[in-house]
């Protein structure tokens, strides 16, 4: 008798501080002019150009964004600063990702009626990291009290995706019974708030996914998952430079490429056929059609995007019942987005309905989860 993954439980994070754009605008345009004024004279002599200021009509036109959760508001709205201030905490004391993973961790197990007990493995699958080992996935197993394995992957906006996959191939393999999935993103810590071009993309979540055998979920709960495809293509457009051999480069200290940069027009033009393509594909090997879809949980990194991904896969635009955006509130939140998207927009689902989760991004990488309601 062959095993099917069942997605039976989803919980969100979300930080309690939220920065709109008018603040986000005010406070890069005071760097600016903090900037000007201290360069002045190289700015005269041409050897440096001026900052030119952020507006909240460029960012919405440009990203559909509103505003963004937060972990720290007052460092990043600091002129003088203008990153999350976010104290290292001691060896003994939980990790900031380990008490979100906590948080959003628990909402997946009551949703699913799951305590600690009913689950094997914890993959902790975000952007980034906030250090190398030990995991912090093995930290949130044992903060949850799970008996089992758990390890941590980054396939950056993908990684959701990547370890529902991951998670539904233990399941069905046997490896597990249940497993939990949980991405908890930071992405104030690695972007560029003195870019003008990307100040405004980010924002903070974190997300849990719990995946079960489907002979241990009871009728009529949950969402099968009929099949996973990922797919990645390497790409310098989105990138990030952080890591540990930058100790031993004095000379790249405190370059921007060390935060997040990307070439946002290449990747537009790059990715979105990527992923309406992957998409159509993955449905026709299902024997799926894409007016069979309910719904498209997409990446929530741009709203222009999007629009031209699900218009490829329908033939036509989407509703946003269809489509649903939470960036407008969220922002990119990266691996979470996705996610959020599904959390908060899946309750409506009848029996039968079809849906796909997908995410896309630095990689590239591309993930597409197909599944249908119980």
């Amino acid at each position: 008798m062959s095993i099917t993954a069942i997605i039976t439980g989803t919980g969100l994070y979300t930080p309690p501080a939220s920065i709109s754009n008018e603040e986000l605008v005010a406070s890069f345009n005071r760097y600016v002019e903090l900037h000007n004024e201290r360069n002045a004279d190289a700015i005269a002599r041409g050897e440096i150009d001026p900052l030119q200021p952020s507006a909240v009509e460029f960012i919405e036109k440009a990203s559909g964004i509103k505003s963004r959760h937060v972990m720290d508001k007052d460092g990043i709205l600091d002129p003088e600063r203008m990153c999350p201030r976010l104290p290292e905490r001691s060896n003994d004391e939980p990790s900031i990702q380990c008490d979100m993973s906590m948080a959003a961790a628990r909402e997946a197990l009551a949703q699913a009626g799951r305590t600690p007990e009913d689950v094997d493995a914890v993959i902790v699958a975000c952007s980034n990291l906030q250090r190398a080992y030990p995991a912090v996935a093995i930290e949130v197993q044992e903060a949850l009290g799970i008996d089992g394995f758990a390890y941590d992957m980054n396939v950056a906006c993908s990684s959701a995706t990547f370890g529902i996959q991951a998670a539904a191939n233990a399941v069905e393999n046997g490896t597990a019974r249940a497993v939990l999935v949980i991405s908890p993103e930071i992405c104030s810590g690695h972007l560029n708030f003195r870019d003008r071009d990307s100040h405004f993309i980010f924002g903070d979540a974190c997300t849990a996914v719990l995946v079960e055998r489907d002979d241990q979920v009871a009728a009529g709960h949950g969402f099968e998952v009929l099949g996973t495809r990922l797919k990645t293509r390497f790409s310098n457009n989105i990138r990030n430079n952080f890591g540990f051999l930058n100790r031993g480069d004095e000379s790249g200290i405190g370059k921007p490429d060390k935060l997040f940069v990307q070439q946002g027009r290449k990747v537009f033009k790059e990715v979105s056929p990527m992923v309406a393509e992957l998409i159509v594909s993955h449905l026709e090997s299902l024997s799926l059609k894409a007016e069979d879809l309910r719904r498209m949980w997409l990446h929530q990194a741009n709203l222009n995007m999007n629009q031209l991904i699900s218009r490829r896969v329908l033939g036509r635009d989407a509703t946003t019942d269809e489509a649903p955006v939470i960036l407008d509130e969220y922002a990119n939140t990266s691996s979470a987005g996705s996610i959020i998207a599904y959390h908060q927009h899946k309750d409506d689902f009848t029996p039968g309905d079809l849906g796909v989760i997908c995410s896309f991004g630095a990689g590239y990488s591309i993930g597409s989860v197909v599944v249908r309601k119980r």
